[in-house]
C-alpha cells in the first residue's frame, strides 16, 4: 500500500509541475496578446486621426473651391 501512496504522490508532484509550467506559458501568451492588442488600439487610432484629416481636407477644398468659385 505504501507504494500506491509514493506512486500517487509522485503523480501528483508531476501534475503540479506541469500546471506550473502550462501557467506560465498562458502568463506568456497574455503578455504577447496585451501586445498586439496595444498595436491593434495604435492602429486604429492612427487610421481615425487620418481619416479626421481626409474629412477634414475635403471640407478645406470645397470651401476653397466654392469661394474661387465666387471670385470669378
Amino acid at each position: 500500500m505504501a507504494l500506491d501512496l509514493e506512486n500517487l504522490k509522485s503523480e501528483r508532484n508531476a501534475l503540479k509541475t506541469k500546471l506550473r509550467e502550462l501557467e506560465q506559458e498562458q502568463r506568456k501568451l497574455e503578455s504577447e496578446l496585451k501586445k498586439f492588442r496595444q498595436a491593434e488600439l495604435q492602429t486604429k487610432r492612427q487610421i481615425e486621426a487620418l481619416s479626421t484629416l481626409i474629412d477634414d481636407g475635403g471640407a478645406e477644398q470645397k470651401s476653397s473651391s466654392k469661394a474661387t468659385a465666387e471670385t470669378e
